[in-house]
């Protein structure tokens, strides 16, 4: 046993010396030079160079000298190490979620052995609206848009007139009614493209913002209101604070003359759901009769509802507008913003 042990020793200093040389041969063999970086591809057309490519895409950057890439950078947010892979030609990379700039976001790499840039446009997704508050107003009144991808907003229509822009951020804009302007189409603008929200801004015909107008009055059942409440109020400085004193009773408004809904396609109404009322329904019904339609409420806010008259059975003329209580619960609401678009 002791003979056999001198012999182990050499044949495990040899492995060591063995894997040493190699270690040292591999690092001679590594390319030294400055990188170079020469164009961008995706992962599934590798030999198509791109002009563009979006926040959060991965893509292939080509080049010579990359092997040793310890970061890439794009114009300022580095990207995540465990999200790239580089060999002497290439970096496969994820791009992060949202960089500085809504289009140019240059690429800078960073090897053992220098750096590079290549100046590259990386766009970020189309301008997204979720909501703008509040949903109606007039001139000069100031409305905040709810979204993201704002960055470089390059302007707000509203009804195609260009509105005055306040402040702007990544996810908020807060802009002024254009003089002029009542209702309409709400589109936001940046490098990237324009969108449309899907929600109308405004009244076309008014039922009620601080008071009844256009001939309607108030016929409402089974229930006490204060047509002039200003505590709770989601415009202006007046509401209808309105208390179903039973269950199935009815905040109701007639119109007189009879109102023609030519030229109008949307009913609008905002509602402030009292205690209790969390998930409970309202009942929309027209006189002359055609479909229902129920809103859901939601307890402690404004909910602002947009109801297409077809939904309601595409009345011509409407004598009567019932909001009816339809759980089965004396509950307390608030209304404000009634009208059509």
């Amino acid at each position: 046993m002791k003979k056999n042990t001198p012999s182990i020793r050499i044949y495990a200093m040899v492995a060591l010396m063995l894997v040493f040389f190699a270690a040292c041969k591999k690092d001679n063999n590594e390319n030294t030079g400055t990188p170079t970086l020469t164009e961008v591809t995706n992962l599934t057309a590798r030999t198509a160079p791109l002009s563009s490519v979006g926040y959060g895409e991965w893509i292939i950057i080509k080049g010579a000298n990359l092997a040793t890439t310890s970061k890439v950078d794009f114009n300022g947010t580095l990207a995540a190490d465990s999200l790239i892979y580089a060999n002497d030609n290439s970096i496969t990379v994820k791009i992060p979620s949202s960089l500085k700039d809504p289009v140019n976001n240059p690429i800078t790499v960073t090897t053992k052995y220098g750096t590079a840039t290549l100046n590259f446009k990386i766009l970020q997704p189309a301008p997204l609206i979720t909501d703008f508050d509040p949903a109606a107003g007039g001139p000069d009144d100031q409305v905040t848009i709810k979204g993201n991808y704002f960055k470089g907003l390059t302007g707000v229509m509203i009804n195609g007139v260009a509105a005055n822009i306040v402040s702007s951020t990544q996810t908020e804009i807060k802009l002024k009614v254009p003089a002029g302007v009542t209702y309409g189409l709400v589109a936001v603008s940046t490098p990237i493209g324009t969108v449309t929200a899907t929600k109308t801004f405004g009244l076309k015909h008014v039922i009620f913002d601080d008071a009844l107008r256009g001939g309607w009055s108030n016929t409402s059942y089974s229930s006490t209101w204060d047509m002039l409440q200003s505590v709770i109020v989601r415009r202006g400085s007046i509401a209808i604070g309105h208390k179903y004193s039973v269950g199935f009773g009815a905040a109701r408004f007639r119109c007189i003359p009879t109102f023609s809904t030519t030229g109008y396609t949307v009913l609008k109404i905002s509602i402030y759901g009292g205690p209790g009322t969390a998930g409970k329904k309202v009942r929309i019904s027209l006189t002359p009769a055609k479909s229902t339609y129920d809103l859901v409420l939601t307890e402690g806010v404004w909910t602002d509802y947009q109801i297409p008259l077809t939904n309601l059975g595409g009345p011509t003329v409407i004598d009567y507008i019932t909001f009816q209580e339809f759980s089965g619960i004396a509950s307390q609401i608030y209304i404000d913003d009634i009208g059509f678009y």
